[in-house]
C-alpha cells in the first residue's frame, strides 16, 4: 500500500490528499461490450460479487491504516451498488457527485465499438484521435476532464474557496472519469485513453501534494482472483 508520509524521489513532505479510484462492477451492458454511459443498468450477479470482493479488500486496507474517511460516487445505479458494498464494509455513508458520472455517449449508447465505427467511421476515428471531439450528440473526454478536475480541485484545495480534504477519499466511478483523473495526475498525453485498460471493479490510487501528484497504484484486481 505504501506510506503516505514518506518522502518520495522529488521530496514529498507531509500527508497528501489520497484518492482511491474504484470502477463499478459488471453490468449486462459491460458484459456485452457496448457503450454504457448514461444508461442505468444494475450490477449483474457477478458484478455484485466483484463489488463485495472490492469492499472486503478495502476493509482490510482500512484496518491496516488506510484512513478512508469519505466515499463519493457517481449517481448511476451501478456505482451506487458498488459504493454501497464498500460503505457497508467500512461503516461509512455515501455522497453522490454528478462530476463522477460516465461520459455521455449520445447516439453511440448501447452500441459496440465495431458498430459505431461501421456506422460513423469518420466521427468515431476523430473521437479516438482527439479528446476535444465529442461523441455523436454527446460529450468529449475534455469535458469529462473538466468536471473531474472540478471535483478533485475541491478535494485537494485546488479550487477557489476550497481546503484540502484530510485522509483518504474513495471515489466510485466509471472508466472514463477514472482515466481522466489518472491522466491529470500522470500529466501524460490524451493517447492514454486508448492505451490504458481499466478492469471492472479495478482499484487505482493517486496522491496529490502541493504542486504535484503521484500515482501509486493502477488497476489492481488481485482480490477478484481469490476464491470466494
Amino acid at each position: 500500500m505504501g506510506s503516505r508520509v514518506t518522502p518520495g524521489w522529488i521530496g514529498d513532505q507531509g500527508a497528501p490528499v489520497r484518492l482511491l479510484l474504484l470502477r463499478h462492477g459488471q453490468t449486462a451492458m459491460s458484459a456485452a461490450g457496448v457503450f454504457s454511459g448514461r444508461s442505468d443498468p444494475s450490477l449483474t450477479e457477478l458484478g455484485q460479487d466483484q463489488a463485495r470482493r472490492a469492499a472486503s479488500y478495502l476493509a482490510s486496507r482500512q484496518e491496516a491504516g488506510e484512513g478512508i474517511g469519505r466515499i463519493i460516487c457517481s449517481p448511476l445505479e451501478r456505482t451506487r451498488q458498488t459504493a454501497a458494498a464498500a460503505a457497508d464494509a467500512l461503516g461509512l455513508g455515501v455522497e453522490y457527485d454528478d462530476n463522477l458520472i460516465e461520459t455521455d455517449f449520445g447516439r453511440w449508447e448501447g452500441l459496440t465499438f465495431d458498430e459505431v465505427h461501421r456506422r460513423w467511421p469518420d466521427e468515431h476515428a476523430a473521437w479516438v484521435a482527439d479528446s476535444r471531439v465529442p461523441t455523436l450528440g454527446g460529450e468529449s473526454m475534455s469535458q469529462v476532464e473538466r468536471r473531474c478536475s472540478e471535483l478533485v480541485g475541491g478535494l485537494t484545495g485546488g479550487s477557489p474557496g476550497s481546503s484540502p480534504d484530510s485522509g483518504t477519499v474513495l471515489l466510485v466511478s466509471h472508466v472514463s472519469p477514472i482515466k481522466a483523473i489518472l491522466r491529470d495526475a500522470l500529466q501524460v498525453p490524451a493517447t492514454m485513453y486508448s492505451t490504458l485498460h481499466l478492469d471492472l471493479a479495478g482499484l487505482s490510487a493517486v496522491e496529490f501534494y502541493p504542486g504535484h501528484s503521484m500515482v501509486r497504484e493502477v488497476n489492481d484486481t488481485h482480490y477478484l482472483r481469490h476464491s470466494a
